[in-house]
């Protein structure tokens, strides 16, 4: 099981009716997606950890270190939008000149990249609001009742299930060529990596084939079923969501300069 699933099933919000959480999450992330500020997208960063961290219970360790991994390929992505490349003569920050082009870093290209980082990160952290607080077994009730049709519901279940066998089968390869000094130096590491690629295609194919044949003796007839606790709706947490994302959306259009 992964840490992320861990948490969605050992948090302080899992008795919180997954539809409120699903409201929060769709709220949140429109503000943080519609008001392109900088302010606005820090908001929602905070609100957002506020929430994962002291209101679910998820170590802030573990937190951040889920934060830096799309950080890391955002800052990556954003680099090539903080940059620019003209021959026209503008107020480059910094810039090295190739003939009679200019590569450097604009004021606008900085604010155009910081913009875009924090608000993709804002958009990650409620994504990381709803995987950590809720079972993908209520994720999966709550699109049933949202209507989002059945093949669809039934990929996404599917492909989150396949992502366990892959990781579980890396695992267990990984560990058995480590046994055997597969990864001693580099020459031996390149090859123990392309034998592992190659078997975990063999054996992760192997299992889902498996899983398929068990899904079919359980009477699998193209819909997956689960069994859901049944949460109540709390009025207090509606009114809760409605009063934070009502103050989010007004700070938003203030930061925007529209109020």
């Amino acid at each position: 099981m992964l840490l992320i699933d861990h948490y969605a099933y050992n948090n302080r919000l899992l008795s919180v009716h997954p539809a409120e959480k699903g409201i929060f999450f769709a709220l949140t992330i429109t503000i943080c997606l519609a008001m392109p500020s900088l302010y606005t997208s820090l908001a929602v960063i905070f609100l957002m950890a506020g929430a994962v961290m002291f209101l679910a219970g998820i170590p802030w360790r573990f937190y951040g270190k889920l934060l830096m991994l799309p950080g890391a390929f955002l800052i990556i992505g954003v680099t090539a939008v903080a940059v620019s490349v003209t021959c026209e003569s503008q107020q480059f920050l910094w810039a090295i000149y190739l003939g009679d082009y200019a590569v450097g870093v604009t004021n606008v290209g900085l604010d155009t990249a910081a913009n875009l980082f924090f608000r993709s990160l804002g958009a990650v952290s409620c994504l990381y609001f709803l995987s950590l607080t809720t079972p993908m077994t209520e994720m999966v009730g709550l699109l049933k009742k949202l209507c989002v049709p059945a093949l669809v519901v039934e990929l996404i279940t599917l492909m989150y299930r396949l992502i366990f066998i892959l990781l579980e089968a890396a695992g267990q390869i990984y560990t058995a060529q480590s046994s055997r000094l597969g990864y001693k130096n580099t020459r031996t590491g390149f090859t123990s990596l392309s034998q592992l690629v190659l078997s975990m295609f063999i054996k992760s194919y192997r299992q889902s084939q498996t899983m398929y044949d068990a899904l079919v003796a359980r009477c699998y007839d193209g819909q997956l079923h689960f069994i859901e606790d049944k949460r109540n709706w709390s009025a207090r947490h509606v009114l809760v969501i409605i009063l934070v994302d009502t103050a989010l959306a007004a700070w938003a259009l203030y930061a925007g300069g529209i109020l």
